[in-house]
């Protein structure tokens, strides 16, 4: 193979097996696609249930290239591209999933609909940290639950990834906003405007009626899934409250839900990549993240630690054991 048309890229090559970092083509962007230099590459639990065999839903064709979010530049535009040139800094969520390559490799040609200018004002990494959480919290709350200003918003799991970015759409968007977590994690919490609430403290009832009067929240947003479904189900307005759920995958019942009179959504961010449809609409919500960052209303957690392609088994082994505090990156170099 001629070195000039090869990349390094981390290969999931059996489900079960740690992915192995090896010497593979180098893609050539396509007619509506972008070449990019990967710079930074998200990690995210989607990744480490997939190389777990758990992740049915993302359509895994193998071997698989994983790594959904990436930040980087533009190296080449395909025939058809006006918005990105060579040298653009962008990002987005533009694989790893449904044999589309992700970006655990030197580079991506990646469709142009998926891609947005990197904020001026972000690093790589943190650029990187940003997509997959940032559009699951923006459908979540705006294209889901049509949040306004002025709502009272509850988030399960603030200090999360998409918790923290969900506090802080809410809050840019005028939201008054309260967000469940562990004692440990309040200031966190508090530290991106919003209420804290000690979840394991604090019954359901009681922090509905102490900010609430006890007629609910007009959005909660569950970021947790399981029981914490069925207690956002309790804490939504009476008379037109709307729970919006990124893990309602479980057996619950709507009781709670409907004797309230409220609504539920749910929210499904990999689509456009599976099934190639409404990808423009991920390329429009990375403006809004660009747009929020650069406007000082958006920042990012990451975990401090640094990983390489040649590391990313021991990123997916922190982020398994829980001891991730933030979001985990790899940097490519």
């Amino acid at each position: 193979m001629n070195i000039q048309a090869s990349m390094k890229a981390v290969v999931l090559e059996a489900f079960g097996k740690a992915p192995v970092l090896a010497e593979t083509a180098r893609p050539v962007a396509g007619p509506g696609q972008v070449l990019v230099r990967i710079a930074a590459s998200g990690v995210n639990p989607l990744d480490t249930k997939i190389v777990a065999g758990k992740a049915d839903h993302a359509h895994t064709v193998l071997p698989a290239i994983l790594g959904i979010d990436m930040a980087g530049v533009v190296e080449s535009v395909g025939d058809g591209v006006t918005a990105f040139h060579p040298g653009d800094e962008v990002y987005g969520m533009t694989g790893g999933i449904a044999g589309v390559q992700g970006s655990l490799a030197q580079y991506a040609a990646v469709d142009a609909a998926l891609l947005a200018h990197k904020p001026k004002n972000m690093s790589m990494r943190e650029a990187a940290a940003l997509p997959l959480v940032f559009i699951t919290a923006w459908e979540g709350l705006v294209d889901r639950a049509g949040l306004k200003a002025g709502a009272k918003v509850l988030v399960h799991g603030g200090a999360g990834g998409v918790g923290h970015i969900a506090v802080q759409i809410a809050r840019a968007l005028g939201a008054e906003v309260h967000a469940t977590g562990e004692a440990s994690q309040r200031a966190i919490i508090e530290g991106y405007g919003a209420t804290a609430i000690d979840f394991r403290a604090t019954p359901v009832e009681d922090y509905v009626t102490r900010f609430t009067g006890g007629e609910g929240f007009d959005v909660v947003f569950d970021t947790v899934g399981g029981p914490t479904l069925d207690a956002s189900f309790r804490a939504a307005r009476i008379n037109g409250g709307h729970v919006v759920s990124s893990l309602g995958w479980g057996t619950h019942s709507l009781a709670p839900l409907s004797f309230r009179a409220a609504s539920y959504s749910g929210v499904f961010t990999l689509l456009p990549l599976i099934r190639g449809i409404g990808r423009e609409a991920h390329g429009a919500i990375m403006r809004e993240a660009t747009r929020l960052a650069e406007a000082g209303a958006l920042r990012v957690r990451l975990d401090p630690t640094e990983y390489t392609l040649a590391d990313v088994g021991a990123a997916h082994q922190r982020l398994v054991d829980g001891k991730a505090e933030g979001k985990l990156v790899i940097s490519v170099a």
